[in-house]
């Protein structure tokens, strides 16, 4: 990750005319969101519950090993894709457009420890506005992992590419417990009684979830495969947490990606918060059955950009994005998991030692280079 400034080149009349371009993206989704698109988000609401289903009921018969691998591995599926094509997306508002109570923002829960209402606190507002400014954005790391040169180093760091791995395995529960932020309470900036609410509401969800997962659906399987359902709900929560976390790290912090320092907020238009948001997100190249798995989260860079529209709506505007980058002499990361995984890993082990600055590559300054005209027609909002 790299503190420099990335829109150097750019004058303020550059940003206003970038925010123009994206905000027109942003309008002609809108205003063509239809019948096709309700239908695409109850489909997938449709075909996940019946894998939900198809996962329990094999694991019902979970003393049989084929049942057991087979159920787990649905089950992890659909856990998935309700987490992240579903929940993270409803939650986000994306499609509140539908004016469908039961798939809607402020009524969808989501099968995770995390309560709603602070998870769309903590992300919705704290990442996605502050998104890569060191000391801002929580999400960086999480203030569990050195992600960038620029954090302190402290001799606990040494062992982030141990722990890295356990935080993977219980994502849920540690994202559930961070977004309480209860550190806050010391800081004074959050009541006692604010946290105390918090909490409340964090145990009696939990405590739904435990009992869903490891008490009543695998009671259904009697007694001879209660334990084995349990180890077989047990593992699709690790997996599904395991696939969150890397879709998540994959698509901040691979190298290239920029971060941001709080003085580089002061007045930032809104052109300026759209190149902060491009140049601080990495895309992951696959198929539509792979992004559908990620959320399309895999179009981070478009989801950053533009988080209230439509996911199925991300990769027919990525080619859009990426050629005004090109008008703008702006980066445009992506790349295939495994490729984006090794730069991660590769960042993070060098960045639980003292120093940790990747070998500076010194990129020629590109001027902006449009083809196609600026649109006039469509304000820039303040």
């Amino acid at each position: 990750m790299s503190t420099a400034d990335p829109m150097q080149h750019l004058t303020p009349a550059d940003l206003d005319a970038l925010a123009a371009e994206l905000d027109a993206i942003a309008d002609g989704v809108r205003a063509d969101l239809g019948a096709r698109d309700a239908a695409y988000i109850r489909r997938v609401i449709a075909a996940q519950r019946g894998l939900e289903v198809a996962g329990r009921g094999l694991l019902l018969f979970s003393r049989k090993r084929t049942a057991l691998v087979l159920g787990t591995a649905v089950l992890a599926v659909a856990k998935a894709i309700e987490n992240m094509e579903i929940g993270h997306n409803v939650m986000h508002g994306q499609w509140d457009w539908m004016q469908d109570p039961s798939i809607h923002s402020s009524t969808w829960d989501w099968d995770a420890a995390s309560t709603a209402q602070s998870w769309k606190y903590s992300h919705n507002y704290q990442h996605h506005t502050y998104t890569n400014v060191l000391g801002k954005d929580r999400d960086l790391g999480y203030s569990a992992m050195r992600v960038d040169p620029e954090q302190p180093w402290h001799p606990v760091y040494l062992l982030q590419p141990i722990y890295g791995v356990l935080m993977a395995a219980t994502f849920e529960w540690g994202i559930a417990l961070y977004d309480m932020e209860l550190d806050a309470v010391r800081r004074g900036e959050k009541s006692k009684e604010q946290a105390r609410a918090e909490v409340v509401a964090f145990l009696q969800k939990a405590g739904r979830q435990l009992a869903k997962d490891y008490v009543v659906f695998p009671a259904l399987a009697g007694r001879r495969g209660f334990k084995k359902a349990v180890l077989g709900n047990a593992t699709a929560n690790v997996a599904r947490s395991a696939w969150v976390h890397t879709i998540v790290f994959m698509g901040h912090i691979p190298e290239g990606a920029h971060t941001f320092t709080e003085d580089q907020l002061e007045g930032e238009s809104r052109g300026a918060w759209y190149v902060r948001q491009l140049v601080g997100s990495c895309n992951l190249e696959g198929s539509p059955l792979f992004h559908l798995m990620t959320g399309n989260l895999s179009h981070q860079i478009e989801h950053h950009l533009f988080p209230d529209l439509p996911s199925s709506r991300y990769a027919e505007i990525a080619p859009q994005v990426r050629a005004v980058c090109e008008r703008y002499g702006l980066p445009y990361l992506s790349g295939p998991l495994g490729r984006q995984y090794r730069s991660v890993a590769k960042k993070i082990l060098r960045l639980s030692f003292p120093g940790g600055s990747a070998v500076a590559k010194v990129a020629p300054t590109v001027p902006p280079q449009r083809t196609a005209p600026v649109p006039e027609a469509v304000p820039v909002p303040a």
